[in-house]
């Protein structure tokens, strides 16, 4: 493999990493804060749907910038681009 095939492999992989975590964002985001009206149960003495939308929303933001930076260091160290500690 040649350098810029390299840096199109290392992109490509990148682009697909980004693309897959946004989707998760969106769905995270709008999808399950559209279907949360209907989600009326009570969990722990507030409603689910404010359970969803306060916390589990922020977990899964942690999740995914922890997911990311893993994966993007394994990524760096796969194709050479790790930077040095």
């Amino acid at each position: 493999m040649t350098a810029s095939e390299h840096h199109r492999a290392y992109w490509r992989s990148n682009l697909r990493l980004t693309t897959v975590l946004m989707a998760v964002w969106f769905v995270v985001s709008f999808v399950v804060a559209y279907f949360a009206r209907e989600l009326s149960f009570d969990f722990f003495g507030w409603p689910f749907s404010f359970w969803v939308a306060a916390q589990g929303a922020l977990v899964v933001y942690v999740l995914i910038i922890g997911v990311y930076a893993r994966t993007m260091n394994r990524l760096d160290q796969e194709h050479g681009v790790a930077e040095d500690e």
